[in-house]
């Protein structure tokens, strides 16, 4: 029996953090051990995860297996995303780069390879929040 080839990548964005795993598969996504769908309460945030897959053309291909924690669904659909991209350009890695169709370029054509550096400051002293002033009061 041959060995079955898995490529890993990790994915962050926010406080979010996920483990992605890719299989030659059916196309099936599953996330903590639930079905995508079941999982993630909006139909936009599943699409937003299957980008990667839909622009390499993907997306029956391959078995998505995804452990991921802190953050919201949105933070966690980001981290995702992310992490399918870098499982598809390690993937992609011994192809020749130079060639149109290569994942890496239609992947940062569509801003899919840089992570999003956005996460929350942090609260000052003397401040409500990270930059909300407490109210004045003339009297």
């Amino acid at each position: 029996m041959a060995k079955k080839e898995v490529w890993t990548a990790t994915g962050r964005r926010k406080r979010a953090v996920a483990q992605v795993r890719l299989t030659a598969g059916t196309g099936k996504i599953t996330i903590n051990g639930k079905d995508v769908n079941d999982y993630m309460p909006f139909s936009v945030l599943v699409m937003d995860l299957k980008q990667p897959l839909e622009a390499t053309g993907n997306v029956d291909k391959f078995d998505v297996d995804v452990n991921v924690k802190g953050g919201g669904f949105s933070g966690q659909t980001g981290a995702i995303r992310l992490g399918i991209t870098r499982a598809l350009l390690a993937f992609d890695a011994n192809t020749d780069q130079s060639r149109e169709d290569a994942y890496r370029k239609v992947l940062k054509s569509r801003k899919l390879v840089t992570r999003d550096p956005r996460v929350k400051e942090r609260k000052k002293p003397g401040l409500k929040k990270a930059r909300r002033a407490p109210q004045f009061s003339k009297r």
